[in-house]
């Protein structure tokens, strides 16, 4: 396509390039996505994934986006189809804390009585949140994408120099990639590994309020599956599973939850979360083209999805 055929191009198909990609698509621009891996070779198919604030800042804008995103999760989730569903379940914590501010927010929030708790926790919350089948749901993305009139290109670029003159407006929503393409050395990734396992039967989500630590504790059941996590390991590029992690996640559910024990793996996943000091939602000019930057969500790419693609999508900012 030539500059006149399109109004945007998109850098990326995660989530957040999918979502960013549709929202412009049914205003009326044309767009195309232009990615170097499909959205079934990126972190966001990698994801558990729940909707929740995972350690993101500026919180005043996360927010107002991630609110914006939930309100649209809950609406899909109508749909069996389209791979979110609304499940109820526990976070809990192993020491005294404070629930998170957004948790009133969540349908049926409320703290946990000490009976409800595993053994060795000392604080926890229920809720009902949006629950994502990734794989499905980045499909259920790209057809709608593909209704709209835009398209997806595998074309792995190294600069955002490369892109300049397809289209006006370039939205870059590369994740790691921005690391080389911008670029920023500011973003580095968060290395998540998880675990997919057949389901013994387990219908709630459990969540572990771990802080910083690497080493993640959640269950989310996904009807016949159950994704279990997880790792946070900085500055760590393998992308390759580690059958050793993936036994020692199984092992840590295993103890909250003992039903799980002897649960047989079905698959390993592993995602690079793209993480900086802030969410990089702004536009920049690069010589006559307008950069929209969309990356750095950390581990909340799926909860910041919809809010920040409605700002990019904003008539005044793609012209």
């Amino acid at each position: 396509m030539s500059r006149t055929d399109l109004d945007a191009l998109v850098i990326g198909a995660g989530v957040s390039g999918l979502t960013a990609a549709v929202c412009l698509a049914e205003a009326g621009r044309r767009v195309r996505i232009w990615a170097a891996e499909p959205p079934e070779g990126t972190t966001s198919y990698a994801a558990g994934a729940m909707w929740g604030p995972y350690l993101v800042e500026p919180v005043d804008r996360v927010r107002v986006w991630s609110a914006q995103t939930l309100d649209v999760l809950r609406h899909l989730a109508t749909d069996p189809a389209i791979g979110v569903r609304l499940v109820s379940g526990i976070e809990a914590s192993r020491t005294p804390v404070e629930p998170p501010e957004w948790g009133s927010q969540l349908d049926g929030f409320r703290m946990c009585e000490p009976s409800e708790l595993p053994d060795g926790f000392a604080t926890g919350w229920r809720y009902t949140a949006p629950l994502v089948d990734m794989p499905v749901y980045l499909g259920y993305l790209r057809r709608r994408l593909e209704a709209a009139g835009g398209g997806i290109a595998i074309r792995r670029i190294h600069s955002l120099g490369e892109a300049v003159g397809v289209a006006p407006v370039i939205v870059n929503c590369s994740g790691m990639g921005a690391r080389d393409l911008v670029p920023d050395p500011e973003l580095t990734p968060i290395r998540g590994q998880l675990a997919v396992v057949e389901n013994p039967g387990i219908t709630e989500f459990f969540s572990e309020d771990t802080g910083p630590s690497p080493d993640l504790l959640h269950f989310y059941p996904q009807g016949e599956t159950l994704v279990l996590g997880g790792t946070a390991q900085p500055d760590e590029w393998n992308r390759e599973p580690d059958p050793e992690t993936a036994a020692a996640i199984v092992a840590r559910c295993a103890d909250v939850e003992p039903r799980m024990r002897n649960a047989r793996v079905v698959e390993r996943r592993v995602g690079l979360r793209p993480t900086r000091p802030y969410v990089r939602v702004e536009e920049e000019q690069l010589g006559e083209v307008k950069v929209v930057h969309n990356y750095g969500h950390g581990g909340a790419g799926l909860t910041l999805s919809w809010g920040c693609s409605f700002e990019i999508a904003r008539p005044d900012l793609i012209v």
